[in-house]
């Protein structure tokens, strides 16, 4: 599906030296913060923002520093700076108790800003993230580093990443290839580079690395849904339902829903039926 409703992007100061780069769309009724994961962007929640904002919702979607259009520090890439940012972004942007929904990684710093800033926002919605605990397995820190090192990308042809994307994604449209696409940086001479640097990029891995959700889902008051796509794996289908279980039995207030048909960007390949699903929740009070 194409977008309709273009939002307008911007940059919102938020502190001394700091600008993050936004997409809004109009709406006057309950304000959504869309929260994108690890080396993503703001972009990828376009579809979901059209939908919100067609029936009434005021949305942002944010390129977190680092990534995206934002400015990009040399430092400040644990939770402790992320989730101040989201609180400041909300202050500056005057949201009145927004629904936060974070992706992947993106899940985990709206988990951790919910227990931060437990009075900030209405309710969470965790999308295929929030639950992840690098850690859990007793993997060592150096063994997660290699494993979850990025490819070198810098210098690949724009043209061939496209190719690339389209036979990853046989099944999606231009304008969800386009979206994805926002990882990186075009150069002039036709080829690209993620926004996100391999350092900062490190740096989100290691802090991701010594959180522990399982800690803080009994510390949350916000009103949750948890949003699960299964594993690439048979193995790993199981214990993302073990860690998606495990969430779901300390939060205090929580709905599951597993997007059979998905895969990890659910935002992106199930946008409609995970509006339908966020609104349902809203229409019903639980976020109330």
């Amino acid at each position: 599906m194409d977008a309709t409703v273009e939002p307008f992007q911007r940059h919102v100061a938020i502190r001394e030296g700091l600008q993050l780069a936004v997409r809004e769309w109009p709406g006057i009724e309950r304000p959504f913060l869309l929260v994108h994961g690890l080396a993503s962007n703001a972009r990828t929640w376009d579809i979901v923002g059209q939908h919100l904002s067609e029936r009434g919702h005021y949305v942002v979607a944010v390129d977190q520093r680092g990534h995206g259009h934002s400015d990009k520090p040399d430092s400040g890439y644990g939770f402790d700076e992320v989730t101040e940012d989201l609180d400041l972004l909300i202050e500056r942007l005057e949201l009145r108790r927004p629904v936060v929904a974070g992706q992947s990684w993106g899940g985990n710093v709206v988990l951790d800003f919910a227990v931060r800033h437990p009075h900030a926002l209405s309710g969470l919605v965790l999308v295929d993230g929030g639950f992840i605990e690098l850690s859990r397995d007793g993997e060592t820190w150096d063994s997660v580093a290699d494993r979850l090192k990025p490819p070198h990308l810098i210098g690949t042809p724009r043209s061939l990443m496209l190719e690339r994307m389209r036979s990853f994604h046989a099944e999606w449209s231009e304008t969800q290839i386009e979206m994805q696409m926002g990882n990186f940086e075009t150069m002039p001479d036709g080829t690209i580079r993620p926004w996100l640097t391999l350092g900062h990029h490190m740096e989100i891995v290691r802090a991701l690395y010594y959180q522990r959700p399982s800690q803080l889902f009994p510390k949350v008051t916000s009103p949750t849904l948890i949003a699960a796509a299964p594993g690439a794996s048979a193995g790993r289908r199981e214990a993302k339902h073990h860690e998606v279980e495990a969430a779901a039995n300390s939060l205090e207030r929580v709905r599951v829903r597993w997007f059979e048909d998905s895969g990890h960007d659910i935002h992106i390949e199930r946008s409609e039926a995970l509006v339908a699903w966020m609104l349902e929740a809203l229409d019903e009070r639980f976020f109330d």
